[in-house]
């Protein structure tokens, strides 16, 4: 089943909410807003043509991703049957100890957008911080300075549209690269398909490796649990100022309250959870497959599992493309950044929670169809090599769990 429009989208829980459809129709037509369930959503403030709704529909990563074409990798990597299409991989860190010790990780993907910017490759780097006016509250941020684009070094574990100014920057004619999730990669390499200039405007795409988008409800929650309002807020950092840093709240009169990593998402004593949206549940790509590069956490590991304890901020950076390897050689080369061997093999491990999500998906759609709900459109992501290693015991529980979740209507969610 297809979605007709965009509140089709949003009420059967597929919107990611990148902004992507906002920048495409125009403020003017289209807004996001923080609905009452804490998710950013798009809201149509005038009917929306047949034409441009169409082009909305073809460009919406919650109803569309598309894989990358093995064609890339050339002669140079493997198309790796669960990580995808690596040329190369490395650890990697900010070679400059302040950034890496203020972002949520090794800082890399920070480092590497300074480095885009300073060495000329782009005129502007498109990536979300923590607002000004509501810390808690996540804004899309079109950064021209290095001082910019370190504004924003840490997680931001909630609703954001970075996505809102790409058309406003392709009509200005700026070549920018885009520091954001896999889902808001997917909406470009969507757009690329209709809009010739992408290609040579949006020249680089670097992501993480995401958990899925909690609401806003969960650092309500957090500062509830400390006794705070979101108006007593003065700074809300999920990560950073150490690895993986703590969950940290100043407060308007001066008072700090911190939660370690451990606290904050693996204690089950407290009051709130991971509620990440429906759409961040069958994901099909949280692994950033068509970035140029991905820069998941590198994870210090003990006994095979990997542990929280603090430490220098560590990623691993995988080169998909011919342009992002040249990026990270390029970056190294200069200083930027600092590399160390890593090798594919410790991924499963490492990322183990990435597993469920990546080779469950074919199944998790199947159920949609069979329910006859509205059901995106994946391809070119190996369905098939993922229900084989799978296995057919695994793929029919993974089926189950999204007929029930249907069942009771899990997937849906309020427009407004």
């Amino acid at each position: 089943m297809k979605a007709p429009d965009l509140e089709t989208i949003v009420s059967n829980g597929l919107c990611a909410g990148c902004g992507l459809c906002a920048s495409l129709a125009g403020r003017d037509r289209l807004e996001m807003k923080i609905t009452s369930c804490g998710r950013i959503r798009p809201h149509a403030r005038e009917k929306i043509d047949p034409e441009t709704l169409e082009k909305i529909r073809f460009i919406c990563p919650g109803i569309r991703v598309t894989g990358a074409d093995a064609s890339q990798l050339a002669s140079a990597g493997t198309l790796h049957p669960v990580w995808g299409p690596i040329r190369s991989v490395h650890r990697g860190w900010a070679a400059d100890e302040t950034v890496r010790f203020r972002s949520a990780a090794g800082g890399s993907m920070t480092a590497l957008g300074v480095f885009l910017l300073e060495s000329g490759k782009v005129d502007a780097i498109l990536h979300v911080r923590a607002s000004s006016a509501n810390p808690m509250r996540t804004d899309a941020q079109v950064s021209t300075t290095a001082a910019e684009v370190k504004s924003g070094a840490q997680s931001r574990y909630g609703p954001a549209a970075p996505l809102v100014h790409v058309h406003r920057l392709l009509d200005e004619g700026r070549r920018f690269a885009l520091l954001g999730k896999p889902c808001d990669v997917a909406a470009i390499r969507n757009l690329s398909r209709i809009d010739s200039r992408v290609e040579a405007q949006v020249p680089y795409c670097l992501t993480i490796f995401c958990g899925g988008i909690p609401t806003l409800q969960t650092a309500h929650r957090i500062a509830a649990y400390h006794g705070l309002s979101e108006a007593e807020v003065e700074e809300f950092r999920w990560r950073g100022h150490g690895w993986p840093g703590p969950t940290h709240i100043r407060s308007r009169d001066g008072k700090n309250y911190d939660l370690s990593y451990e606290q904050t998402w693996f204690d089950p004593s407290r009051p709130w959870s991971y509620d990440i949206q429906f759409r961040c549940k069958i994901c099909p790509d949280a692994i950033g497959e068509l970035a140029d590069v991905s820069c998941p956490d590198g994870w210090v590991m003990r006994d095979g599992k990997p542990i929280h304890e603090e430490a220098p901020g560590v990623n691993v950076l995988v080169a998909r493309t011919e342009r992002g390897e040249r990026l990270v050689s390029e970056a190294a080369a200069a200083g930027a950044i600092g590399l160390a061997p890593f090798a594919v093999s410790e991924f499963d491990a490492m990322h183990g929670d990435h597993l469920p999500r990546k080779l469950e998906y074919p199944a998790r759609m199947a159920a949609l169809g069979f329910a006859g709900v509205v059901t995106p459109r994946f391809e070119n992501l190996r369905r098939w090599r993922m229900i084989w290693r799978a296995g057919l015991g695994r793929s029919f529980r993974a089926f189950l769990g999204t007929r029930r979740r249907i069942r009771a209507e899990a997937h849906r969610e309020p427009i407004h």
